[in-house]
């Protein structure tokens, strides 16, 4: 944020960094509102969708509201199944339903309204108590549980996360692991270790374009974070389509950060030259 925030030192557009829980901002004083680092939304997430919806209509929101509402919670990987996108294989447990856990594979729980892989662990299936708990425990909250196979090979090739700015690939990089073996899903963990610039491949390119065709109303996207794995044939597949507040690893493209101000500006002179418009009426 600091580095973004610093670089509108350079536009004609003036950038002021707010929380997004402040009373005391007036939003219908901003020709753009761009979530960026509300990191708190994951175990507040009623209240900050209410919070979109309601910023939304003060003002211009990016990513917009529709968006944000769908991709807030995880469920959209089966649409994005059934639309011929690959995904990581996903079942979902609502609260208060039997806990049905793989019994021939290391899987993963966690919750469907997540980030940074937050209260996520990995389990083999001898560990079937300990899984239980922890799905348990996300239910309690009244969150539905996601049980994903764990993809082996992150382990030697890593996660890819590719940074696209108004649906066009910006840069990307790679991650080790994030869940090692026998970390409790409540224990403090690194969410991006040994983090890289890198130069996907075009597999995970078209893998990427594929799932942001697929996304409702993509032409409204102003940013997007496709992340993706290996699956056992070595082939990528989408683990996560971040179109809510997706770190943008920005400091490890410095380069990028002129692009994406300058997809801000202009959406914000869109939204001021449209809202005139109406006022002219």
């Amino acid at each position: 944020m600091p580095l973004l925030h610093a670089a509108f030192e350079h536009t004609d557009a003036a950038a002021e960094v707010t929380a997004w829980d402040d009373p005391d901002v007036d939003w219908a004083g901003f020709d753009l509102a761009v979530i960026r680092s509300p990191w708190d939304y994951s175990w507040r997430s009623t209240e900050f969708l209410t919070w979109v919806d309601r910023c939304s209509k003060m003002t211009q929101l990016a990513n917009p509201p529709e968006i944000v509402q769908w991709n807030s919670r995880k469920q959209y990987l089966l649409e994005m199944s059934e639309r011929n996108v690959p995904v990581v294989p996903t079942r979902y447990i609502s609260p208060g339903d039997p806990i049905d856990l793989p019994t021939e594979h290391e899987f993963v729980v966690k919750p469907a309204v997540g980030a940074g892989a937050r209260f996520a662990a990995r389990y083999q299936p001898a560990e079937r108590e300990q899984a239980v708990a922890h799905a348990e425990r996300i239910g309690a909250d009244g969150v539905t549980v996601m049980v994903q196979p764990y993809l082996t090979r992150i382990d030697v090739t890593g996660e890819r996360a590719l940074v696209f700015v108004r649906n066009r690939f910006l840069h990307a990089i790679r991650k080790r692991a994030v869940l090692p073996p026998g970390l409790r899903y409540d224990a403090p963990r690194d969410a991006h270790p040994g983090t890289e610039p890198w130069q996907p491949t075009s597999a995970e390119l078209a893998l990427a374009e594929r799932a942001l065709a697929a996304v409702p109303e993509a032409d409204r996207l102003l940013y997007a974070r496709v992340d993706m794995a290996d699956d056992e044939a070595g082939e990528p597949v989408m683990t996560e389509l971040e179109l809510v507040e997706p770190g943008l690893y920005l400091r490890f493209h410095q380069e990028s950060i002129p692009t994406f101000v300058e997809a801000i500006v202009e959406a914000a002179e869109r939204s001021r030259s449209s809202r005139d418009s109406r006022s002219t009426v």
